[in-house]
């Protein structure tokens, strides 16, 4: 303990010398030559150096002591060459015993560092952003101890502040100079639909931390534990207001958002940055540059979400500690979308959603918390828009259309009279489809088509009576799995989905288990990295390696339905043998609740979701053991053509509509009708109206998929002769063509089939 409080005593010196450097007279690259000066002394290091990020990703060296001084300025490092290149890159620090030794270690001859071998650098980061590298060099191999690495990142933290202001490199040089005047089409990821227009308003979360260093931390202690409490009985105000529902995902995703306010080894981490001689206020932001630095990289979706979480947390503390709490709502102007590079579930709460048009981000995912909320406030959002916030101002025109997750930024006279063409015309056909929402879906000559949606949010159940759906044909349990910071009780899973069969108010849903692994990630289970983890240990595979998990949920599923209807469906069965194992485990589960007395559902069906080719040549054996059968388009499409979904360099190599696909779901159509077995296809395939009007024509009786579709689909179905389509099909399934969708298109438009 002597030796920490002396470590933190040191800290605390030099810090109150740099910033009484850095607030003296001169220019600033006096001042900062005057910084290297005294870091190299106050570290015992022969080198200390600061390199500056500049515009094109370029790392200029902009001070040195020890290193060649005709250096400075000239020696320039791509971000990711070099030691310094590869710490600006990851925003992670380095410590190298052997500098030269490292397969990263760029050699520059003017700087004279080949009598350097070790070498220490941090990057230089400002609100999560890599300004610059500082690093020390020794001659010796020095093995440099964690106190110091933490040391340097504090002292890097202050330098921070006079690299990134304005005076050594104009901060408006790494904006996109001529290109900022100009129309843009920037694309990204649908994740709630709809059409908006309006200005851009830029979500700027973060606090500017004005005094950093400070001589009493105990006093700093106290100040951050009393803008902690407030924070926290800011979060329980936030929950109770009148238009946060007292139940839903997006309720879920604030009481667990509100865990993170308690997290200790967050708070302990922030303690720690306050004895090192920081301010409560830069402490905040020094421990969020550390999360976001180690987070950053991680390939666990779950983990890069839950970052923004703490970005939001980090901002509301900011806020108690500078006075600036502020009201709940955030004034805008009518018309509002909002940009973010991300944007935590509370933070959008902030605002009025009766102004909010639309939200823009960065970054962003389908089961990201403010996806959840900007769901349930019925906002449309795009995410992944690489480079947004380098190309939007505020006040700029925006032009969304979530739909397809296209933006147009300062668009054209004609880019905005073709887009209000567009929104008119959506409008009258959202029209002519809600017209539709009552009538079946038969074809012009009388074949019945059972349309059913896609769901995974209890959210999704209120759009079955919207659209006129007669049913949810695939219910996705592991969306409310991934939602969560722990894992569920059978008794959490039992409400949930009694409230999803309330929901549907006697409509059929059709459950389908745990389909985790592959891109699919619960922050609470992990298994061993894959090198193919969408054909790797996922779905049915988990379920019967932890029959623990698949009979909780089961048992949980056979309680909520209460003397109702259940649809059980297991996903990614390869073989006969795996359903029969799963099946077995459902029915251990209705013995075990009969023997207890408790209420059974009125009839039980067990079906198969296939999505692997192997189970298509088993039929004979599967058929006779299952109550229904269910196409996964997505999956099967994928391992049929043994094509990466997620790869874009495979992106439109492979269509649903080849002929392959269509003989394939041909002879499941045939075998179902001789089974009299019934038959369904999901994903993407059956939400689209040109593939859609094929399934039909081949037989498919039941048709699955995103709430949006059902409209466009209804439409096709019921302008389509089903039986002249089917007779032309029998003239193309040998045709040796990667697709049926040219041919396709034209005979709907000769024979007048809205698609």
């Amino acid at each position: 303990m002597v030796e920490e409080t002396a470590t933190w005593s040191g800290s605390r010196r030099l810090l109150r010398r740099l910033r009484d450097m850095m607030a003296g007279p001169g220019t600033a690259q006096a001042r900062l030559d005057a910084v290297v000066r005294l870091i190299a002394r106050d570290m015992v290091a022969e080198v200390c150096s600061v390199y500056v990020r500049r515009a094109g990703d370029v790392l200029e060296l902009f001070a040195t002591e020890g290193l060649k001084p005709e250096a400075v300025h000239r020696t320039r490092l791509r971000v990711g060459e070099g030691l310094v290149g590869e710490i600006a890159l990851t925003a992670r620090g380095l410590a190298l015993a052997d500098a030269q030794g490292h397969p990263s270690f760029a050699y520059r001859p003017e700087t004279g560092e080949e009598i350097y071998s070790s070498l220490m650098g941090v990057p230089v980061l400002r609100g999560g952003r890599v300004q610059g590298v500082l690093v020390v060099q020794n001659r010796t191999q020095r093995n440099y101890q964690e106190e110091e690495i933490e040391a340097l990142e504090t002292v890097a933290m202050v330098l921070a502040e006079l690299v990134a202001g304005g005076e050594l490199v104009s901060s408006e040089e790494t904006r996109l100079g001529s290109d900022a005047t100009l129309s843009m089409r920037l694309e990204g990821l649908a994740l709630v639909p709809g059409l908006a227009r309006g200005s851009a308003v830029l979500h700027r979360p973060r606090v500017g931390v004005e005094r950093l260093v400070s001589d009493d931390p105990d006093s700093e202690r106290r100040r951050l534990a009393v803008a902690v409490s407030a924070l926290q009985g800011q979060l329980d105000a936030l929950l109770d207001r009148p238009d946060v529902a007292a139940d839903g995902e997006h309720r879920d995703v604030l009481e667990a958002y509100r865990m993170f306010a308690h997290d200790r080894g967050w708070l302990k981490r922030i303690d720690e940055a306050i004895l090192s001689g920081l301010t409560a206020e830069a402490a905040v932001q020094k421990a969020q540059d550390d999360n976001r630095a180690r987070m950053a990289q991680a390939t666990d979706l779950y983990l890069r979400e839950r970052l923004f979480d703490l970005d939001d947390l980090t901002n509301r503390l900011l806020q108690h500690l500078v006075g600036r709490a502020g009201p709940e709502a955030l004034a805008l102007a009518p018309d509002t979308v909002l940009v973010a590079r991300s944007m935590g579930p509370s933070e959008l709460l902030n605002y009025d959603p009766a102004r909010l048009r639309a939200v823009l981000l960065e970054e962003g995912s389908p089961t990201a918390h403010v996806t959840i909320v900007a769901r349930s406030l019925g906002v449309p959002l795009v995410g992944r828009i690489a480079g947004l916030l380098e190309r939007v101002e505020s006040g700029d025109t925006l032009l969304v259309d979530a739909d397809a997750g296209v933006v147009y930024l300062r668009p054209t006279d004609d880019v905005v009279a073709n887009f209000e063409a567009a929104l008119a015309a959506r409008t009258s056909r959202q029209a002519a489809y809600q017209a539709l929402r009552d009538r079946p879906a038969v074809t012009r000559d009388g074949r019945r088509v059972s349309l059913q949606l896609n769901a995974g949010l209890l959210a999704d159940m209120g759009r079955l009576a919207d659209v006129g759906a007669d049913g949810v044909g695939l219910y996705r349990t592991e969306i409310p799995f991934m939602l969560r910071a722990t894992y569920p009780s059978i008794e959490t899973q039992t409400e949930f989905y009694r409230r999803i069969l309330d929901a549907a108010n006697g409509r059929r849903v059709v459950f389908r288990t745990l389909d985790i692994g592959g891109d699919k990630l619960l922050p609470y289970f992990h298994g061993t990295p894959e090198d193919n983890p969408a054909m790797g240990w996922r779905a049915v595979r988990i379920a019967l390696d932890r029959p623990a998990m698949l009979r909780g949920q089961l048992r949980a599923l056979i309680a909520a339905a209460e003397g109702r209807p259940l649809a059980v469906m297991f996903p990614m069965v390869a073989q006969v043998a795996e359903f029969i194992a799963a099946r077995d485990i459902l029915e251990m589960e209705i013995a075990r609740a009969r023997a207890a007395g408790r209420p059974l559902p009125q009839r039980l069906e067990c079906g198969v979701m296939l999505e692997v080719p192997a189970l298509a040549l088993q039929l004979p054996a599967l058929l006779p053991r299952v109550d229904f059968l269910s196409v996964g388009s997505n999956d099967l499409v994928q391992f049929l053509f043994a094509s990466d979904r997620a790869n874009p360099r495979l992106e439109g190599r492979y269509d649903v509509l080849a002929p392959a696909v269509l003989r394939l779901v041909a002879g499941l159509v045939a075998d179902c009708a001789a089974a009299r077995l019934p038959l369904a296809v999901c994903g993407e395939m059956a939400g689209d109206p040109v593939a859609a009007m094929a399934l039909v024509a081949l037989g498919v009786p039941t048709l699955s998929m995103a709430p949006a579709a059902i409209g466009p689909v209804k439409a096709t179905i019921l302008s389509l002769g089903a039986g002249a389509l089917a007779a032309y099909l029998d003239t193309l399934l040998g045709l040796p063509t990667a697709s049926l969708r040219g041919r396709l298109r034209a005979f709907a438009r000769d024979h007048d089939v809205a698609i």
